[in-house]
């Protein structure tokens, strides 16, 4: 039986998102006209507060939470609806929207809002770094060089576009590691030049790995190699598809891996630097209900 998203919910924006402050009251124009009762929206000023926003939501026992957002504000919130009655839905407001594109949901406004209004609730996948949840990717090696670095503006203004230049001036300051994945006679030490921990198929706006939100597995994929010429000559292979740069990589599956490198190294988590290594990534199996297309 397909089970539809509530018809009352509370909105929560991260304004400072890349269009987040000219998105919100569109976003709450949309969701009436479609039916969608707001029992309460707030746009957030300070992405720090909006945590605390959802949070609230939940504890009112609201029967949804919509978030507006890019990756980061996503992966912050989700982590408030594990273990709740409250259903998750996501406006993509952001620069890559990867988790959106993982989900199959659109990142016009309006068709966004459908899948709020029309879609069905589909239970789904969290990955963990440790103890903290994330929705779609993790990842080490460049991605939080870039995320440490990238000014806000740039992201704002110039879009995905402005994201790419930024990470390929990144790749100056980009040094291999030695990566261990697994444990005692099982772990495997190889060279690497990238990390992606996926819970989900994409990663800034690109798909990279061929998984599902609903299978119950974590993929470690490394990028193999010590100069920095393959990891571009495997970024140009995946702009051809995933399945293209599938020699460049080593990947492995499961519902949890201990993974540590040489030198330790930071992890941006949905866009976002929050943890370092060495950690252990694992799957949460069927974490919360979304709001998915129909």
């Amino acid at each position: 039986m397909t089970v539809t998203p509530p018809r009352s919910a509370a909105l929560v924006v991260n304004a400072q998102s890349r269009t987040g402050e000219d998105a919100f009251r569109e976003a709450c124009r949309l969701l009436r006209l479609a039916g969608v009762e707001l029992v309460s929206a707030v746009a957030v000023q300070d992405p720090a507060k909006l945590e605390g926003e959802v949070r609230k939501a939940v504890a009112a026992k609201a029967p949804m939470v919509i978030v507006g957002g890019g990756d980061g504000s996503l992966s912050s919130a989700v982590d408030h609806v594990v273990g709740s009655d409250t259903a998750f839905a996501l406006l993509p407001l952001g620069t890559a929207n990867s988790f959106a594109r993982s989900l199959g949901i659109p990142i016009d406004m309006a068709a966004a809002v459908d899948v709020i209004a029309n879609g069905r609730l589909r239970r789904i996948d969290l990955g963990m770094i440790d103890d903290d949840y994330f929705a779609n990717f993790a990842a080490i090696g460049v991605a939080p060089l870039i995320a440490e670095t990238v000014p806000h503006a740039l992201k704002k203004w110039a879009g995905r576009p402005g994201y790419m230049v930024w990470a390929a001036i990144q790749m100056a300051r980009f040094r291999p590691f030695r990566l261990t994945v697994g444990e005692g006679d099982e772990a495997e030490t190889i060279d690497a030049l990238e990390v992606r921990i996926a819970n989900g198929g994409y990663q800034g706006g690109s798909e990279l790995v061929d998984t599902q939100v609903d299978n119950g597995e974590i993929v470690v994929q490394a990028v193999l190699g010590a100069a920095r010429a393959k990891l571009l000559w495997s970024w140009g292979l995946t702009l051809l598809g995933h399945d293209k740069a599938r020699r460049t990589v080593r990947e492995y599956r499961g519902r949890a891996f201990k993974i540590a490198t040489d030198p330790p190294l930071p992890i941006s988590i949905d866009g976002e630097v929050l943890a370092r290594t060495p950690v252990t990534a694992r799957i949460a199996r069927a974490a919360v209900r979304m709001a998915v297309p129909a």
